[in-house]
């Protein structure tokens, strides 16, 4: 169960690990992107390129599925009380920025699938276009709202997810 200060050690580790697989796929999407090119354009992928295409929609895959456990843990767990000294426009902006979060983890991985599976080029210019911009600035938001909850409100937020 998480307690009052902390999430639990279940979702710390959810949390961690989908940050990781959700940053390789950010980082590292260029086996996809060349296995995508080299499929459109009537030609055989290069091996590497299609093993590395692989593991990107298999991290995809499983950010959803990891998000979907994330949100029962949620559920059953609980989360730790929003610190008294964020403000009550911070603390609606901070459920708005997680419920986008969410949505991102569910919407990136459908789009990626619909374009790698499926072949549905409008769904794969979302993901890889606007969608990612989008992702990116909401990871941005969220690390921006921890550091200011660390360096200016001084609630060691940190800490409920270390």
């Amino acid at each position: 169960m998480a307690s009052a200060t902390s999430f639990s050690l279940s979702q710390k580790l959810l949390h961690w690990v989908m940050a990781a697989f959700i940053f390789y796929n950010l980082l590292f999407a260029d086996g996809m992107e060349h296995t995508i090119h080299a499929i459109e354009k009537g030609n055989q992928p290069d091996a590497g390129d299609l093993f590395w295409a692989n593991v990107h929609a298999y991290l995809g895959i499983a950010v959803a599925v990891l998000a979907i456990i994330r949100l029962a843990l949620r559920f059953t767990h609980g989360v730790p009380a929003e610190p008294a000294e964020e403000p009550a426009i911070a603390q609606i902006g901070a459920k708005i920025a997680h419920a986008a979060l969410y949505v991102a983890f569910f919407l990136m991985p459908a789009l990626g699938v619909a374009k790698y599976y499926f072949g549905n080029e409008t769904m794969g210019d979302l993901h890889s276009g606007p969608m990612k911009v989008v992702l990116w600035a909401l990871i941005g938001v969220h690390v921006a709202g921890v550091l200011v909850h660390q360096f200016f409100w001084r609630t060691n937020l940190i800490r409920r997810m270390a």
